[in-house]
């Protein structure tokens, strides 16, 4: 996994939209939260996942548990303050501290990037605001074939500096956006360069002390003893925990870690005005090329929430805020043998009370030389969009340009199912059929 996963723009996945209906389920409050429980008791207890989660409204936790261990060797049972590093989901606090120095009138998005680090190629065209909505044109770093062979040691800044001043443009400032960590490392140096002082004194008390986030600060070693969560993969029919990275190789695009709650409350503090103004604020979440300035729109149903995801070692992380309601969302896993969309689509289903089916995590084996005969695109004709196909990891990947990206279960070795969902998909050689909600829909197979 690369650090800092790039976002899900269709993290709560509507997935194919036209074709879902959806109706209210007669359930109280306790009732959604009974749900949500079960759901993800569920999923641990078939070896899916580990993690934690939050809900809050308004000033209110009103749902958090944890699931499954932070110390897998030592059974070390996970808490709801148990610590899990957040990833990329830090790009939302480096963007908030960027503001604020803005405010104080120490830069301007304006600003060109020559002014800190003139030896990044365009420097001279690149400003701070196309840094923060990722319109910069600075090769991603962890996109370089070498970040394997360095992300678990220490790394100086000028080291990584080097790196970034040797890779060529991605493309030219402001001419499209394409998601980068080098943007948000070098603002988190520029951070540094203002205040003379580091990134973790910046955030500690420009929002942490500010905010009064008890379990958010930068990362380090794990340390069992002070409730920080290793992470796993699960391989061999058991979970196997994965090699820690460098903090240094993170910085201002990844390097804290937090739970579920303190997630919650400093997206409730940010989108309340208790950290940036209004002004700043509309700035930050404006949507330019499908990027806001540290955030991006997660739409789920009519509703649109706005954060960032994240993912570091085998962490993965999600903060959502949906202003309407001030409900603020978070979903932090230290373990995952699933999709981490259809878990999330599964808990925000609960929470709004929508029909929703535990998903059946019994498989078929399918040999992959068959798996590889569905790949390719599909179509019809009354439909504005191809949905493509494709063989990844023994997995069938579905993607439909706009609707979203999810992967199949194998039922037999031509019928497969997205439960999540209700979506089923019966293959033959002139295409397949979507079955979804009572409907059927064939799409052919150009």
């Amino acid at each position: 996994m690369i650090i800092l996963d790039k976002p899900m723009k269709k993290t709560f996945l509507s997935l194919l939209i036209l074709l879902i209906t959806v109706s209210v389920l007669a359930q109280n409050d306790g009732a959604k939260f009974r749900k949500i429980d079960s759901l993800l008791t569920y999923y641990y207890a078939n070896n899916k996942f580990m993690g934690s989660v939050a809900i809050r409204e308004k000033d209110k936790v009103v749902f958090a548990k944890a699931y499954g261990f932070a110390d897998v060797e030592n059974q070390t049972p996970a808490t709801v303050d148990t610590k899990y590093k957040i990833g990329s989901v830090t790009k939302m606090f480096t963007s908030t501290i960027i503001f604020q120095l803005i405010e104080e009138k120490k830069l301007t998005l304006k600003t060109k990037l020559s002014e800190f680090f003139p030896k990044i190629k365009n420097a001279e065209k690149i400003t701070i605001g196309s840094m923060l909505n990722h319109k910069s044109g600075i090769f991603n770093f962890t996109a370089d074939s070498t970040f394997n062979t360095y992300n678990t040691k220490l790394q100086l800044r000028k080291d990584m500096l080097e790196r970034l001043y040797s890779y060529p443009a991605a493309f030219e400032p402001d001419t499209k956006a394409d998601y980068s960590n080098s943007n948000y490392l070098l603002l988190g140096y520029i951070i540094q360069d203002i205040t003379k002082k580091t990134y973790k004194e910046n955030v500690t008390a420009r929002i942490i002390n500010k905010v009064g986030l008890k379990n958010t600060y930068y990362f380090g070693k794990i340390n069992p003893k002070k409730k920080e969560a290793y992470s796993y993969r699960y391989k061999n029919s058991e979970w196997e925990k994965s090699e820690e990275w460098s903090e240094s190789i993170a910085g201002g695009a990844g390097a804290l870690q937090s739970t579920p709650a303190d997630l919650t409350k400093f997206a409730q503090a940010l989108f309340t005005g208790k950290l940036i103004t209004p002004e700043s604020l509309t700035e930050m979440t404006q949507i330019d090329m499908g990027y806001g300035k540290g955030v991006f729109n997660f739409p789920f149903g009519e509703r649109k929430f706005v954060g960032h995801n994240g993912g570091i070692e085998g962490f993965s992380s999600v903060l959502g805020y949906y202003a309407k309601e001030n409900l603020g969302f978070s979903l932090i896993v230290n373990a995952q043998n699933c999709d981490f969309n259809d878990l999330v689509l599964g808990i925000l289903s609960c929470y709004y009370k929508l029909p929703y089916r535990f998903p059946n995590f019994s498989t078929v084996a399918i040999d992959d030389t068959i798996l590889k005969s569905y790949e390719g695109n599909y179509s019809n004709p009354k439909l504005p969009f191809t949905i493509n196909v494709k063989l990844v990891d023994g997995k069938l990947r579905v993607h439909a340009d706009e609707q979203g990206t999810f992967y199949l279960n194998a039922i037999s070795t031509t019928e497969f199912n997205h439960d999540a969902s209700g979506v089923v998909m019966v293959f033959s050689p002139k295409g397949f059929t979507l079955k979804q909600n009572g409907a059927e829909t064939f799409f052919t197979k150009k």
